[in-house]
């Protein structure tokens, strides 16, 4: 691929059921001057109606929009996708990328996508993944989430909850309070937006990563928003409505140093034993080695982005904070696995595959 851009360019992820107004959405953030070098990979053009003239098209799967934005389709793969638009950077043929938006198809899983940004390693090195924004809309959004387990895995698993068709619900209604309760229950840390917010919504839907692009530096409680998971936990219980009694968020915090090979351990287990149950996995951990830079871990089931350390701790906050959201893991499991874990940092390899293969070993903690 080459040499990498100076930074890493923000990709953003855009998913919601059928319906629930992405391309809308997509259209409305592309006449936003500030987006001009922005790149949309959709899956085919005739799925989503840009409205944009366009003054250029190719038989390459890639148009360029009046505004200066691209709109390409997944060619072959994502991957391959990713990875022309740096070789078209590279080339001169495209003039800048600032940021890249991916759409997702109505009943498609975010977490392969979510997982291509994080695992491969080029991209990883050259993109970075900025945040999952769901569409939901407010007029079936209830009905969508009762009906479809897919609709509820997308706004647990996202970053910003956009709420369309506002205009056509009565917002102090008890049933939109209802609604929008729902969503926080699935996703506490996800802060909802109307998408009737006027211009400012692109503000509060991009620069959804670890670093403020302001400041340059890390905004870890903005990141894990562990604050407003753990609020609803202790204060709103869970409430649970059809699909929604498999989600879970969750939040464990640890005051004293890890181990390094002890939270090894913990995250491998937890990755072999339960990774297709971890939607979304955030973390910021003070290790025993150095325990002046914390490591964060960001995962999606059992693929992780690679381990990176901070320089500083950002805060006066210097607590190991994980925030876990997942879909039939028991709590209790993962908090018992924890203490154990942190309890017994001299596991060694071979008590190690034995746990993957039997959580129950470890003392006090059964299987989820």
């Amino acid at each position: 691929m080459g040499m990498a851009p100076a930074a890493p360019i923000p990709v953003s992820i855009v998913t919601g059921f059928l319906g629930s107004g992405k391309t809308t959405l997509l259209n409305r953030l592309l006449k936003d001057p500030s987006l001009v070098d922005t790149a949309v990979i959709i899956n085919e053009f005739g799925d989503v109606g840009i409205d944009h003239l366009l003054v250029e098209q190719s038989n390459d799967g890639v148009i360029e929009l009046s505004d200066g934005c691209l709109c390409c389709t997944i060619r072959g793969d994502l991957v391959d996708t990713l990875a022309d638009l740096i070789d078209r950077l590279q080339t001169g043929r495209i003039r800048a990328l600032s940021r890249v938006i991916i759409e997702t198809t109505g009943l498609a899983d975010p977490a392969p996508v979510l997982q291509v940004i994080m695992a491969q390693p080029v991209l990883s090195q050259v993109y970075r993944l900025d945040g999952v924004i769901v569409t939901v809309d407010a007029v079936n959004g209830s009905t969508t989430l009762d009906n479809h387990e897919e609709a509820t895995k997308q706004v647990a698993m996202a970053d910003r909850i956009v709420l369309t068709k506002t205009d056509l619900v009565d917002r102090d209604s008890p049933e939109f309070a209802r609604f929008t309760t729902r969503l926080m229950q699935l996703n506490p840390g996800a802060p909802q937006v109307s998408a009737q917010d006027g211009e400012g919504i692109k503000a509060q839907l991009f620069d959804c990563g670890l670093y403020d692009p302001e400041t340059k530096t890390a905004d870890v409680s903005r990141w894990l928003r562990d604050a407003a998971v753990e609020d609803h936990h202790h204060h709103h219980g869970h409430d649970v409505n059809r699909h929604d009694s498999r989600i879970r968020a969750f939040t464990l915090q640890h005051d004293k140093p890890i181990d390094p090979g002890a939270f090894e351990t913990f995250i491998d287990l937890l990755r072999s034993v339960q990774g297709e149950r971890l939607l979304r996995f955030k973390a910021i951990v003070r290790l025993a080695d150095n325990p002046d830079r914390p490591l964060v871990v960001h995962g999606v089931q059992s693929v992780f982005h690679p381990p990176a350390r901070l320089a500083v701790w950002p805060d006066e906050d210097r607590r190991t904070r994980l925030v876990i959201i997942s879909r039939d893991l028991d709590e209790n499991y993962v908090r018992r696995l924890f203490d154990a874990i942190l309890d017994t940092p001299s596991v060694d390899t071979p008590d190690r595959e034995a746990l993957e293969n039997n959580p129950l070993a470890i003392p006090g903690v059964r299987a989820g």
